[in-house]
């Protein structure tokens, strides 16, 4: 009796050590579906943000060179040129007024020659090497400022 006893004893644990197991495996194949499909989403949803930024940022640089390439063509024709050169500096002054409603042309004009003494190398290697004036000679050309830019 005792031998039964054992044998019953060993085959309950087996049996509920089995059950056990089948849930926990059963359950834990559950979550891993679960969090696939929502690593599936979040990334599939960080690459539609991802593409949307993108465009959203080409646009803008389209844009920009667009707006860049219209100046120059306007600035190339030698009376209409003067007067567009003028315009958009004007344009550009009270864009620049709005963001700094203490300052004045002073301030605005030493801002500018800062920033484009920042870029000269970049727009001098955009021109053909035979024209291409030196950089020191570009750089006479700037004021000196107190003013110091952030």
């Amino acid at each position: 009796m005792m031998k039964l006893f054992s044998i019953l004893r060993t085959t309950s644990f087996l049996l509920v050590l089995s059950v056990s197991l089948l849930t926990t495996t059963i359950s834990l194949g559950v979550w891993a579906i679960s969090l696939t499909a929502q690593v599936t989403a979040v990334t599939a949803s960080a690459a539609a943000a991802a593409i949307a930024n993108r465009k959203a940022i080409a646009a803008a640089i389209m844009r920009t060179k667009a707006k860049a390439r219209l100046r120059r063509v306007m600035v190339a024709v030698p009376i209409a040129g003067l007067a567009a050169a003028a315009i958009f500096e004007h344009q550009d002054y009270l864009e620049w007024k709005e963001e700094n409603p203490e300052g004045d042309p002073e301030t605005y004009g030493c801002e500018v020659s800062a920033l484009s003494a920042e870029i000269v190398d970049d727009v001098l290697q955009d021109l053909p090497e035979n024209i291409r004036p030196s950089r020191d000679l570009v750089l006479s050309q700037v004021p000196e400022c107190e003013v110091v830019t952030e």
